[in-house]
């Protein structure tokens, strides 16, 4: 009996043992002009695959390239898309459709104009020049046809507010296509989790930030990611300011071509993929709070946080479609 117990007890114990040598590997670096984490329980490095893939979506969508895909269209070059091309510009069709032209990736020029883009900078942009590049915005003026884009000359199309999120899971496909169940990828703040964290025998965790205009960085809550992803978009770290004070969101609201001012300062969204996620996080912030409301009454599927400022100047926050908040 006695044996029978010791027996028992040293398998207990190299079990425990066992478990505690799980461990996750994470790789780190740069991409798309931020930082990014990938976590996965596996023992293979993937660097050099994550560092290709990175490669050719920065050379398909990146504008911030001279000679990538996207910037030979903005300059009018016959251009054959690749398939990640092609994949973004149909979602981002669709989702422009949904949201009425909320989301609309021709507003890049008006992005340029307002010096939040790669190029170009208007230091007294008026009513008449910001009009003349209106006439060229809106994305049911382009067209794909045979892998080619079709478009007006002065148009000009940015994929930032869609491609990060669409970069987010390129990278968790790649996992999964090498059988790899549980990861969470982050690029700039937008995540893609898959299974759990097995090193902590628990869900993903991820972080929904307090908005801080100076730049500073604390957690308002830490949520679990359950085989979802997440993207924000917000004003209180991209915007500037004015020679009067006036201060000027980075989302340009594509209605008017001017920059967004909702008091909406923050808005998660979660979805079954990133780059959904990402395209949406972009529209609810230049569509406002009731116009959220009534767009999610639509589409339970998205899971939505905002936070934003009161008429005291009070920040107030709502969770809409089950959005996993404290």
């Amino acid at each position: 009996m006695i044996k029978k117990a010791l027996v028992f007890t040293l398998l207990i114990a190299l079990c425990f043992s066992c478990s505690k040598q799980i461990k996750n590997t994470k790789l780190t670096g740069s991409v798309f002009g931020t930082t990014y984490s990938v976590i996965y329980d596996s023992d293979e490095n993937y660097q050099p695959q994550f560092d290709s893939l990175f490669t050719v979506i920065n050379k398909s969508m990146s504008t911030y390239i001279s000679d990538s895909d996207i910037s030979k269209i903005n300059r009018n070059e016959d251009v054959q898309m690749d398939e990640h091309f092609i994949k973004v510009f149909n979602t981002a069709k669709a989702i422009y459709r949904y949201t009425e032209g909320a989301f609309d990736p021709t507003i890049g020029a008006m992005v340029n104009a307002w010096d939040f883009g790669p190029q170009g900078k208007i230091n007294h942009i008026d009513s008449l020049q910001i009009d003349s590049l209106m006439r060229d915005v809106g994305f049911n003026k382009l067209g794909l046809r045979d892998g080619k884009i079709q478009k007006r000359p002065n148009a000009f199309l940015d994929f930032n507010a869609i491609a990060k999120g669409y970069g987010v899971d390129v990278i968790g496909e790649y996992l999964e296509s090498q059988h790899v169940a549980n990861y969470l990828v982050e690029i700039g703040g937008e995540v893609r989790g898959r299974g759990m964290n097995i090193e902590k025998e628990q869900p993903w965790k991820v972080g929904v930030e307090m908005p801080h205009f100076d730049g500073t960085q604390s957690i308002l809550q830490a949520i679990d990611l359950v085989d979802e992803a997440m993207a924000t978009s917000g004003t209180y770290r991209k915007f500037k300011i004015d020679d009067n004070g006036n201060r000027y969101s980075h989302i340009i609201d594509t209605k008017t071509g001017y920059p967004s001012k909702t008091n909406l300062l923050s808005i998660s969204v979660i979805a079954e993929d990133c780059m959904t996620a990402d395209a949406y996080a972009t529209a609810f912030k230049a569509m406002g709070i009731e116009k959220v409301e009534a767009f999610l009454g639509k589409h339970p599927e998205l899971k939505v946080f905002l936070i934003f400022e009161n008429d005291k100047g009070d920040f107030e926050t709502m969770a809409i479609n089950g959005f996993p908040a404290e």
